[in-house]
């Protein structure tokens, strides 16, 4: 059963069409990719997933529920959360005190960044950095983290939200080998941990190949292959645009 759909979804800049006429499921408890060359409309497609941005023509159904006109809290608070391609967390709180207040904000609680939260949620925050591996950084600074750290503190601060489909942007980027490699146990770790739906945009086509269950490949804001990983990589549209081979 698919969780998501994407029905003949549109997004124009102007003239320039970012995103053209993309039909799409995603089944249930898939871990599903999306790639494609530099500017091919990933994040542009994610934003209007999640909210952050509006079709021009099209429709976004969750778990049969249609988003449109959802402001972005509410479709997390639907059960869908996602991360960035820049680490989008509180440089100056603490991995802790980012992940308590993500936690605070999923219960609807009003929070006063002036005002000390206490123990509100501290034994679920601090599970939620032992499932990422920060356990050992819960009292540092955001800003003070490794880059890699800093990503793996981004993804606790979406499972605050406790979402059944999880999107993540580019979730490797900027890593160096060991931290990708690290990240890739990490994902498949949280994935089967929580039971999720994972969707994701990555560059890199080892981290792709290695989790993906099923691939779908953007070119020029439109969806040219979609299936299992070895039909994706035998596809021959897709191996002369985006992997540029004959």
């Amino acid at each position: 059963m698919a969780i998501l759909e994407i029905v003949n979804l549109t997004k124009n800049f102007g003239a320039f069409v970012a995103v053209r006429g993309v039909t799409l499921q995603i089944e249930e408890f898939a871990t599903h990719a999306i790639i494609g060359p530099n500017g091919a409309g990933k994040t542009t497609l994610f934003n209007l997933i999640s909210g952050l941005a509006s079709p021009t023509t099209g429709e976004v159904w969750y778990r049969q529920q249609r988003l449109a006109r959802l402001q972005p809290h509410e479709i997390v608070r639907a059960g869908m959360a996602r991360s960035f391609q820049r680490v989008n967390v509180f440089s100056r709180r603490t991995a802790f005190e980012n992940v308590q207040v993500a936690l605070i904000a999923s219960a609807g609680i009003n929070y006063n960044f002036l005002r000390n939260a206490g123990s509100l949620f501290r034994e679920e925050a601090l599970e939620l950095l032992r499932l990422v591996r920060c356990e050992d950084e819960a009292l540092r600074r955001a800003s003070e983290l490794a880059y890699g750290k800093q990503k793996q503190l981004e993804l606790a601060v979406a499972l605050a939200a406790k979402p059944k489909l999880l999107l993540l942007d580019e979730p490797t980027a900027g890593m160096s080998i060991a931290e990708t490699k690290s990240t890739i146990g990490l994902i498949k770790d949280v994935v089967a941990d929580r039971g999720l739906t994972l969707l994701f945009t990555e560059h890199d086509m080892n981290v792709v190949f290695e989790i993906a269950s099923a691939i779908s490949v953007l070119h020029h804001g439109e969806i040219i292959a979609s299936g299992a990983p070895e039909d994706v990589r035998k596809n021959d549209d897709v191996r002369r645009v985006y992997l540029g081979q004959d």
